[in-house]
């Protein structure tokens, strides 16, 4: 088996900080304080959460405090590593078979509906072949034709897109219906922009607007970043970036880190409701990357030196960034305030969920001592940017984007349908470590747009089930709060 060097990062902090209990209290966060003798017991499994560094946030141990109640057998936990580790790991050999049987008929009957439902095309593509190792959290390097999907050859839609986005006043519904089942990489940044709010329907309008919320991004940083800043707020930050994808070269460049501490310390300052917590770093990502690769089409992403783009193209990326995010942010900001009441609250429907169309695997993991908030809070947290690879996040945002209520209850059902997609290979395990490690791990490095444009098929279904019974779900939050 393969093993993982750590490394020191260039604060002094060694990865297994995640583990610890932080000393000092992180904005938006409740600090908790947990015994020693709380820590879950077998090596084994420590080893193991050693080795895939930040398979859990700082801090998400204190909130998850059950797990640190359940004692673990050092021999079942390490063959059960061993097994998960290595099927991960020869994944790539079954790259044409489903992982489970979600993927047959069901899927299948799911698109359809979509289809019909929502007048919006869900095709397939190849497979790609993807690294054999695989660390959870850990991005995978980005390349020009990950992000181009096969479907595009047609140049169909991008042709439906152009006329839509060439219209003197945009038709937002037009443009929404379109990209839900996916935006063309040539009109994404641009369509990205305007589902996002940042900029107008009005086309006259677009470039006075631009020009102006970029102006206006400059003086936010002479007035919260260049000036004193808050000490705690920007240690944390600065101590998240060069951890938040260290196999990407790209994001290890200072220009390129320097640029995300930026819109991260604005953007907690802007919103002391919540401040910084930890995961919205995650979300810079889809948005940078975008506008990264209209800046500079046709280029290998994952070690683009960032430095041989002019200063103007660098501003316009970071700003951009930052409005999309706020604006992205408005509708969940809530996931983030104090406890983060807002993800305990979507937890609590998921369980409900689960409970409600698969009562056979939600007692399964129920019986095993599998809490939802144990697997579910980083899905919830971090809108699966951890679980699935970067151009697969940027796909299944064409969809969020696109939601016309807001993508908050959207990505609910995105969830159980994810949970759904394991199901096979969660009932064959037989214990809590197992279950934990395949939930902590999915093996998802091989995904394409493919395996998303059938993930939010299966989540429209279910949100098109319940579309008459929302008070089921609701109801159901409240009462665990």
């Amino acid at each position: 088996m393969e093993t993982y060097q750590a490394e020191y990062d260039k604060d002094g902090f060694l990865p297994e900080t995640f583990w610890k209990t932080p000393q000092r209290a992180v904005p938006g966060r409740p600090l908790q304080r947990i015994a020693e003798n709380e820590v879950m017991s077998g090596s084994s499994y420590q080893q193991f959460q050693a080795s895939v560094n930040d398979a859990w946030d700082l801090g998400d141990d204190e909130i998850i405090s059950g797990i640190s109640e359940t004692k673990i057998s050092k021999a079942i936990s390490h063959t059960v590593a061993l097994n998960v580790i290595n099927s991960h790991r020869n994944s790539t050999k079954n790259d044409h078979k489903p992982d489970a049987k979600l993927d047959g008929n069901s899927v299948k009957s799911s698109q359809e509906e979509v289809v019909s439902l929502k007048k919006s095309e869900v095709r397939k593509t190849g497979s790609v072949s993807g690294p054999l190792r695989h660390y959870p959290g850990r991005p995978r390097p980005v390349r020009p034709s990950a992000l181009i999907p096969r479907e595009e050859s047609s140049e169909s839609k991008l042709e439906r897109f152009q006329q839509v986005l060439e219209s003197s006043v945009l038709d937002l519904d037009e443009l929404k219906q379109l990209s839900w089942s996916g935006i063309p990489v040539k009109a994404r940044a641009v369509t990205w922009r305007l589902l996002a709010g940042y900029l107008p329907a009005n086309a006259e309008r677009r470039r006075e607007i631009l020009e102006r919320k970029r102006a206006d991004y400059k003086h936010l940083v002479r007035q919260y970043y260049d000036a004193e800043r808050e000490e705690e707020t920007y240690r944390q930050i600065h101590i998240d970036i060069p951890r938040m994808s260290p196999l990407v070269a790209l994001f290890q460049q200072i220009t390129v880190q320097v640029m995300f501490e930026r819109i991260l310390y604005i953007w907690a300052i802007r919103h002391p409701a919540s401040g910084y917590v930890q995961g919205i770093n995650d979300l810079v990502t889809p948005f940078f990357m975008v506008f990264l690769q209209e800046a500079a089409p046709e280029k290998e992403l994952d070690n683009f030196p960032l430095d041989t783009l002019s200063e103007e193209l660098r501003d316009t990326i970071e700003a951009d960034s930052f409005w999309c995010l706020s604006k992205f942010l408005d509708s969940i900001q809530d996931n983030y305030i104090f406890a983060q009441l807002g993800i305990q609250y979507k937890v609590n429907q998921l369980k409900e969920l689960i409970r409600r169309v698969d009562l056979s695997l939600h007692e399964h993991l129920q019986s095993h001592g599998v809490d939802y908030l144990q697997f579910s809070f980083r899905w919830m947290n971090n809108l699966l940017t951890r679980e699935i690879p970067l151009p697969c996040t940027i796909r299944l945002w064409d969809t969020y984007l696109a939601e016309s209520d807001g993508f908050a209850t959207f990505q609910l059902y995105v969830c159980a349908a994810f949970l759904l997609h394991w199901r096979e290979r969660l009932l064959r395990e037989r214990d809590f470590q197992g279950l934990m490690i395949l939930l902590q791990n999915v093996p998802t490095q091989n995904w394409t747009d493919s395996n998303i444009s059938m993930l939010v098929a299966e989540a429209y279904r279910l949100k098109f089930a319940f579309a008459d019974a929302p008070n089921h779900l609701h109801n159901a939050g409240k009462s665990d709060r």
